[in-house]
């Protein structure tokens, strides 16, 4: 199968890239800024079609990852205008592209975020729960509306929303086991706020199966069965590094500093992966603690 992504060079692109190609997929990935390398070509994502219809038509299937990372410090405006922008124009641009192709891909597989849902405190969360009011729901809902462009009798949609995928070499972890290394490790606001991870190997399974399996259409919640809240996944963390985790980050510095992104990290989702499990898809790394181990941190 002839597989085209968007957004491969990121932390989840590159991986997914290596799980596809292990399966015997020919990855194209699209570039702003192609280097030469096998396999890449250049695209404008710029809300247009380009001439992006002459390099996908005839394909199977899109993978759509495309955006700036949301992570960092305080969202300026600007900061909120470049991580709307990089996922609303990217996705406006491959689903015209699609709409463009006489013999348009069979699938088209759009990233989301959990995001979409809001703060919810323990409640659980499926597919079907409606989308929250701040900054990240609002972007969710805009970037979704454009995938759905792409929807047609020839083309199967699914829109998946990540929770947060674990891994060592990148994402939310990565970025955490330094400090946690250092004895650093700190409970974030509470600690009661729950935390919708996934391995990072069950996050390109699932990625994989929606894109061969064609009863796998609509929304699908990319996060483990069993999600746990902030403190004990810090305590759960620290002890996989055998290291200490015992100080605090209290929500109102995270808010001083951080300013509206600090929701991020104080408000929590118990979000479910209803509908992939209701389709079969079988999850390696059910609970926090053996899916840490398998990391080798």
């Amino acid at each position: 199968m002839t597989i085209v992504l968007a957004g491969g060079s990121g932390f989840l692109g590159r991986k997914l890239a290596r799980r596809l190609e292990s399966e015997g997929h020919k990855i194209i990935t699209l570039s702003r800024r192609p280097s030469g390398a096998r396999n890449q070509a250049a695209w404008v994502p710029d809300g247009t079609a380009g001439e992006l219809p002459r390099l996908i038509d005839g394909v199977e299937a899109i993978v759509n990852l495309a955006g700036e990372s949301v992570a960092g410090l305080r969202w300026t405006a600007a900061k909120k205008a470049a991580i709307t922008n990089s996922r609303v124009l990217s996705t406006r641009t491959l689903a015209r592209a699609i709409a463009a192709c006489a013999n348009p891909p069979r699938v088209f597989i759009s990233g989301s975020a959990t995001g979409y849902y809001g703060p919810h405190g323990d409640e659980p969360i499926t597919e079907s729960s409606p989308p929250g009011s701040d900054f990240l729901a609002r972007l969710c809902v805009e970037w979704e509306g454009e995938a759905r462009m792409a929807e047609s009798r020839s083309t199967r949609l699914a829109i998946f929303r990540t929770g947060l995928p674990l891994d060592r070499d990148g994402g939310v972890l990565g970025r955490m086991l330094l400090p946690f290394k250092l004895g650093l490790g700190a409970t974030i606001g509470s600690g009661d706020q729950y935390m919708p991870w996934i391995h990072i190997d069950d996050w390109t399974a699932m990625v994989s199966w929606l894109i061969k399996n064609d009863r796998a259409a609509g929304i699908f919640n990319v996060t483990a069965p069993e999600p746990v809240t902030n403190r004990v996944f810090t305590r759960a963390l620290g002890r996989a590094l055998h290291r200490p985790a015992v100080l605090s980050a209290p929500a109102f510095v995270l808010h001083a500093v951080l300013g509206e992104m600090a929701s991020m990290l104080v408000n929590g989702q118990y979000v479910l992966p209803s509908h992939a499990e209701e389709l079969g898809f079988h999850f390696t790394h059910h609970t926090l603690e053996p899916a840490l181990a398998s990391l080798n941190l």
